[in-house]
């Protein structure tokens, strides 16, 4: 048996996942979250062979608690399962150490098919995003600029952004004008959300 650890924030896609999976008789459901930052002590408890992750989670995104498993429970291999098919997101998984990325509208029989596969130790990447992320070029923005722009993106104000990552409000301005001038766009609200769409946050 496969054991599997599943993170979905939402409760019917969950239990709808859980139920397709089960069936398939060599798959099973050790352990069911519905926030990012229950994963590692979820995995810890039940030891399963491989997480299923969503990206958008509360508490902690699906990218982030791929990494904190590989560090933590590094014998579980990560799947990631997610409508948001950006080419940065995928980038980002790979170096978080995730074995597989899969989106959400693939055949249940092929979610199986990718698990199997992890869990044998091989990579499983959608094809069609693997082709739009060689063709994305790398994220040209620093990580600095990254949580710089992750927190405009939520509205804040430089002050704002300041105080939230201890930096000068200088220094804020100064990542934001760096941002703005690698993406080639006309300001921070434009930054964010082109850095957002290409799954650079």
């Amino acid at each position: 048996m496969i054991r599997v650890l599943l993170a979905e924030d939402q409760t019917m896609v969950r239990g709808a996942l859980a139920a397709l999976l089960t069936l398939e008789g060599d798959i099973e459901i050790v352990a069911e979250v519905g926030r990012g930052d229950e994963v590692v002590s979820a995995a810890g408890a039940t030891q399963p062979d491989v997480a299923l992750l969503d990206i958008e989670m509360p508490g902690m995104d699906g990218l982030d608690a791929a990494a904190a498993l590989r560090r933590e429970v590094p014998g579980c291999r990560v799947l990631i399962l997610t409508t948001f098919g950006r080419p940065g997101y995928l980038r980002r998984a790979v170096e978080s150490g995730v074995a597989g990325f899969v989106i959400k509208d693939a055949p249940a029989t092929e979610l199986a098919v990718a698990i199997r596969r992890v869990k044998a130790g091989e990579k499983v990447i959608d094809p069609n995003l693997a082709l739009a992320a060689l063709g994305e070029g790398n994220n040209p923005l620093t990580a600095r600029e990254r949580e710089v722009l992750a927190v405009a993106a939520r509205g804040a104000s430089v002050a704002e952004i300041a105080q939230t990552l201890f930096l000068s409000e200088g220094t804020v301005r100064n990542y934001l004008s760096e941002a703005i001038q690698k993406l080639e766009v006309r300001n921070r609200v434009e930054a964010a959300r082109l850095a957002e769409e290409k799954g650079w946050l």
